[in-house]
C-alpha cells in the first residue's frame, strides 16, 4: 500500500514539484497507470461546483453607531435579518425576502451585492436602554464599511441531489425549477464526476478544518452540514470564509419562478493523494453516480422513486421514463464547477493554496429525518364531500343546471362514458350558456382544465392549489382519475374556523 503524508505534499507545494489534476483528468490517469501508478504520480485532486444552495448566509458586524443602538430588528435593502445575538450583529439568510419587492429580490441578492461593492441601504430599530439609548438607525453601508462579512452555510456540496420530475396536469414550481406537467422534464443538480464529496466519500481526507476554495477565496470546513444524511449517499457540509474575499464570478444570487430566492455558491475541495484507497474513489465517472428520479408533484413522504438513473445519463439531455425520452436540464452549472477545479489547481500549482488535513472527521452513519409532528396534519379525505354529484359530458346543460338546483352544488364534475374525469361545469358555465344560447351539451359549456386534488394530499397542497389558481371548488380523484369526492374552500374554512 503505498501512502503520503499531508506534510510530504504541502512540501512538494513548496518546492514546485507537486502533480495537481482535476477530478476529470483523474479518471483517466487511473484508467492509463492503474490506482497504483497513479497514487504514485498524483498528489492532489480537485474538485469543484457551482449549485444554488438556499441554506446560505452571511454573519455581518456592523461596528457601533453614536449614539449606540442594541438592534432588535434590521432590514438590508428591505430585506430582514436575524439579529437577535449581539448589538450590532446580523445574520442574512439568503431565502429571506424582500418587504418591498417579495421574490423578486431576497438575502441572496443583498450578498451579490455586497460581494459586487454595491451600497445597501440598513434600517434598524430597537426598544431602547441605558447602553443603547437609540430607538432607529438608517444608514448606507458596502463591504468596506463592515468590520466582518463572514459567509457561513449551514448546508452546502451536497454529494448528489435526486432528479425532480413532475406527473400531474399542470406546471409546478419547486427549488429543482419549473417541473413540465406529464412528465415533460427532469432537472437534475450536482456536478457529478466533481462533485467534491463524491469523491472521497470515506471521508479520508475531508472533514473539520479542511481548506477549501469556497466564491473564489480560500474558506475552511465547519463539520457536516445540516441534513447531512450519509447513510443515504446525501451528505452535506457546512463551510466558512471571508465574503470580503470572495467574487461575483462565484457568488451569484437567483429568482425561482413562484419560489424564491437562492444563493448559488461557488466551492470546491482538493484532496490530497495520501493513498490508493483515495486514488480509486477520485476515478468516479458520472456513470458511477446514481441518482433517484422522483415525482415532485406528489407530497415528499409518498414519493417513490420512478426509476434510477446515472449522472452519465442525466448530463446526456435526455432519458426514458415510463417508455418515453424526456428531455433534462441541470440546475447547476458544471462549466463553472469545470472553471472551479481548475483554479483551485492553478493555486495549488503555484504555490498559493496547502491541503491540510481535517482536525475532526465527518460522521459517516447519520441519517436526515423528517420531522415530528405531535399534531395530526389533516388530509384531502378527512374533508372533502364525499356524496358528489357527477354528470357525463353529453348531457344537456338544462340537466346540469336541474342537478345544481336538485343538490345546492355550484360545481359539477363532469366524465367520460368510461367515469373518467374530463372537465367541471359550474353554475356561472350554465348561466352564460343561457344568455348566448350558443350550446346544448355539457361537453361544449365545461371547464377542461381541471385543478384536481388527490385523497391523501395534506389539506394546506389542497388549499394552495385553490388559491394559486383562483378556483373554489377541486374534484378529487384516485389512480384511475374516478371521481370519489370534491373539496371546496368552505370546506377548509370549516376547518379552519374549528381549529381555532
Amino acid at each position: 500500500m503505498i501512502e503520503k503524508s499531508i506534510h510530504e505534499i504541502n512540501n512538494r507545494i513548496r518546492d514546485g514539484s507537486v502533480n495537481v489534476v482535476t477530478a476529470e483528468e483523474m479518471v483517466d490517469i487511473v484508467a492509463e497507470l492503474g490506482v497504483e501508478g497513479a497514487t504514485r504520480e498524483v498528489d492532489v485532486v480537485t474538485t469543484g461546483t457551482f449549485g444554488a444552495m438556499c441554506s446560505s448566509g452571511v454573519w455581518l458586524n456592523f461596528g457601533h453607531s453614536e449614539p449606540p443602538i442594541k438592534m432588535s430588528k434590521v432590514w438590508l435593502n428591505n430585506v430582514e435579518a436575524y439579529s437577535g445575538v449581539a448589538a450590532v450583529d446580523a445574520f442574512i439568510g439568503a431565502g429571506q425576502l424582500s418587504e418591498a419587492e417579495g421574490m423578486d429580490y431576497g438575502g441572496a441578492h443583498v450578498i451579490e451585492d455586497l460581494v459586487r461593492g454595491r451600497s445597501v441601504d440598513l434600517h434598524a430599530t430597537a426598544y431602547g436602554t441605558d447602553s443603547y439609548p437609540r430607538k432607529v438607525l438608517d444608514t448606507t453601508i458596502n463591504i468596506y464599511d463592515l468590520n466582518q462579512a463572514i459567509m457561513l452555510t449551514p448546508r452546502n456540496a451536497y454529494q448528489k441531489y435526486n432528479a425532480a420530475t413532475n406527473g400531474t396536469s399542470r406546471t409546478i414550481y419547486t427549488y429543482m425549477g419549473s417541473l413540465l406537467p406529464n412528465y415533460g422534464n427532469v432537472t437534475y443538480s450536482g456536478a457529478g464526476v466533481l462533485s467534491p464529496l463524491s469523491n472521497d466519500p470515506t471521508y479520508q481526507t475531508i472533514g473539520t478544518g479542511t481548506r477549501i476554495f469556497l466564491g473564489g477565496a480560500q474558506g475552511y470546513i465547519v463539520g457536516e452540514g445540516t441534513q447531512h444524511s450519509p447513510q443515504n449517499d446525501f451528505a452535506t457540509l457546512m463551510l466558512k470564509g471571508d465574503l470580503k474575499e470572495m467574487s461575483s464570478k462565484y457568488i451569484r444570487a437567483a429568482n425561482f419562478h413562484a419560489y424564491g430566492t437562492s444563493l448559488y455558491v461557488g466551492m470546491g475541495i482538493p484532496i490530497p493523494v495520501i493513498n490508493e484507497k483515495v486514488a480509486l474513489s477520485t476515478a468516479v465517472t458520472d456513470d458511477d453516480i446514481v441518482t433517484n428520479v422522483l415525482d415532485y408533484g406528489i407530497p415528499s413522504r409518498d414519493r417513490p422513486p420512478l426509476r434510477t438513473v446515472t449522472y452519465g445519463e442525466l448530463r446526456s439531455g435526455m432519458i426514458e421514463l415510463n417508455g418515453k425520452e424526456v428531455p433534462t436540464s441541470s440546475m447547476s452549472s458544471f462549466k463553472t464547477a469545470r472553471k472551479i477545479a481548475e483554479e483551485l489547481k492553478d493555486w495549488i500549482q503555484n504555490g498559493e493554496f496547502f491541503v491540510t488535513a481535517p482536525v475532526e472527521h465527518l460522521p459517516s452513519q447519520t441519517a436526515c429525518n423528517p420531522m415530528k409532528q405531535t399534531g395530526i396534519s389533516p388530509l384531502v379525505d378527512d374533508i372533502m364531500s364525499k356524496n358528489v354529484v357527477i354528470i357525463e359530458q353529453t348531457a344537456s346543460f338544462h340537466q346540469a343546471a336541474k342537478m345544481i338546483m336538485d343538490n345546492a352544488y355550484d360545481h359539477l364534475p363532469v366524465v367520460s362514458e368510461n367515469n373518467e374525469l374530463v372537465g367541471i361545469v359550474t353554475a356561472w358555465d350554465i348561466s352564460k350558456a343561457v344568455a348566448r344560447d350558443e350550446h346544448n351539451l355539457v361537453k361544449d359549456i365545461m371547464t377542461k382544465k381541471v385543478m384536481t386534488a388527490n385523497p391523501d394530499d395534506p389539506v394546506e397542497i389542497a388549499a394552495r392549489t385553490l388559491d394559486k389558481n383562483s378556483v373554489s371548488a377541486m374534484p378529487v380523484i384516485n389512480a384511475n382519475r374516478n371521481v370519489i369526492g370534491i373539496i371546496t374552500s368552505d370546506d377548509i374554512s370549516k376547518l379552519l374556523a374549528r381549529r381555532v
